[in-house]
């Protein structure tokens, strides 16, 4: 089949677009980072503009995977990059559906948030747009996605585990936010793009599921078991939401609004999507050799 990748040089598009192209015929778009995957046809849009969007309808596709995303984007208006961000996966969800193919959409596990944030918003407003569009769709929320290096690719932007294993290879301490209680189900790549794969594959359901990993470990249980795998021993230091969040606001790869959510539990039942696809999650024990190798 033909594939059309958006946000392939994200780190969960590159992994998605090498696992795709061993069995199909996968075009990627960039927009800044250079996209350079065996197998994957580098395709540089700005899906906001007409002229590149004719290039994507010119390819005619089987389907399409949106995994395009802005977190943060510069403000052009009186409004937060936050809500910057929110008009620019707009217009991206805007050209994605105006392709009318049958659409795999990467969602957020966000949407269950109690706190409310730009970037939940505009997740769901996404979903429903899918939902009321009439095409065959699949929406898919990863929690807490993780994989390898991809050594060939660098992302724009640093994934957050890989940061999390280099502070815990590096130094002797670890800052943690808040008490490290709240919970993740951290749901290993690999297990993901076979999900993703397995819809394009065999039919779309018309259905939204999370896609979590087999169980949902404390933020300092995580950090435990990266060094345990790692052979090292680390204190976790437990600091004030409050700071972290200061400091977002100067770096590109974190939104205040998210981190001040961040002591939520975000939990992804795994059931719904197994039986939907045949295919178990593993854990995160299972899972963590990947973060360092």
């Amino acid at each position: 089949m033909k594939l059309l990748v958006t946000g392939a040089s994200s780190f969960v598009g590159a992994h998605f677009c090498l696992a795709a192209s061993r069995h199909h015929e996968v075009y990627g778009t960039y927009h800044s980072v250079p996209l350079s995957l065996s197998g994957v046809s580098p395709i540089r849009v700005d899906l906001r503009r007409s002229l590149d969007l004719q290039v994507l309808k010119d390819l005619n596709v089987d389907a399409v995977v949106h995994l395009a995303c802005k977190i943060k984007a510069r403000p052009l208006y009186d409004e937060s990059p936050a809500e910057a961000a929110v008009a620019i996966n707009r217009s991206m969800m805007d050209a994605v559906l105006s392709l009318q193919k049958p659409t795999i959409y990467a969602s957020s596990t966000v949407v269950h948030w109690s706190q409310e944030t730009p970037y939940g918003a505009i997740r769901r407003e996404d979903e429903q747009r899918l939902r009321d569009s009439g095409l065959p769709f699949a929406i898919l929320r990863p929690s807490a996605p993780y994989g390898r290096r991809l050594r060939s690719h660098q992302p724009g932007h640093r994934e957050s585990f890989h940061t999390l294993a280099q502070l815990i290879r590096q130094w002797p301490v670890v800052p943690v936010i808040g008490n490290g209680q709240y919970r993740r189900q951290p749901v290993h790549l690999d297990d993901f793009n076979r999900a993703i794969l397995h819809f394009i594959e065999h039919g779309m359901p018309n259905q939204a599921f999370d896609a979590g990993g087999a169980d949902s470990p404390t933020m300092d249980q995580i950090i435990d078991t990266i060094a345990a795998k790692m052979g090292r021993q680390v204190r976790k230091m437990h600091l004030p939401k409050a700071l972290f969040v200061q400091a977002a606001r100067f770096n590109k790869d974190f939104d205040p609004t998210l981190l001040d959510a961040a002591d939520e539990d975000e939990l992804a039942d795994p059931a719904p999507l197994a039986a939907a696809t045949g295919f178990q999650p593993r854990s995160f024990v299972e899972g963590v050799g990947s973060l360092i190798q």
